[in-house]
C-alpha cells in the first residue's frame, strides 16, 4: 500500500512542476546590463549577429524590432534570441560579461523596473522567444 500511495505522490508532484513550467515559471530572458558601456555592448552585438548566429533580422531599419534603435536594446533583442536559439546546445548568456539573465519576463515588467528605452523596446517589438 506505502508503494502505492508513494507512486501517486510522485506522479503528482511531476504533474506539479509540469503545471509551473507551462505557466512560465522557469522561463528566461538574455539581456544586456545596464552596466555596460556601449563600445562593449557593440562588440558583443556584432558577434552574436555574426558568428553567434542569432536571427537579427527583425532589429534592422524598417523592421518590427528596429526602434529604438539604441545598442542596449538592440543587444538585448541579439543576446536573446542566440540564448533562446543556442541554449539546449549548452550556450551562455555570458557575452564578455555584457550581459545577464533574469527569469522577469522583460515585455511585463512596469516602465520603471526597467530602463525606459528597454522596456519601450520589449513593449513594441516582438515576444523575445520567437525564434
Amino acid at each position: 500500500m506505502s508503494s502505492v500511495l508513494l507512486r501517486n505522490l510522485l506522479a503528482l508532484l511531476l504533474f506539479s512542476l509540469t503545471l509551473q513550467a507551462s505557466d512560465g515559471q522557469f522561463e528566461e530572458w538574455c539581456i544586456a546590463d545596464e552596466q555596460t558601456p556601449d563600445d562593449e555592448l557593440q562588440r558583443a552585438l556584432d558577434w552574436a549577429c555574426g558568428r553567434g548566429g542569432a536571427d537579427c533580422s527583425k532589429i534592422q531599419p524598417h523592421n518590427a524590432c528596429y526602434l529604438p534603435n539604441t545598442i542596449r536594446d538592440h543587444a538585448s533583442y541579439a543576446f536573446n534570441n542566440y540564448y533562446q536559439k543556442f541554449k539546449h546546445k549548452g550556450a551562455t548568456c555570458y557575452f564578455n560579461a555584457a550581459a545577464m539573465i533574469t527569469d522577469l519576463d522583460p515585455s511585463k515588467m512596469s516602465k520603471k523596473s526597467l530602463h525606459n528605452s528597454l522596456q519601450f523596446s520589449l513593449d513594441m517589438c516582438c515576444s523575445f522567444l520567437a525564434i
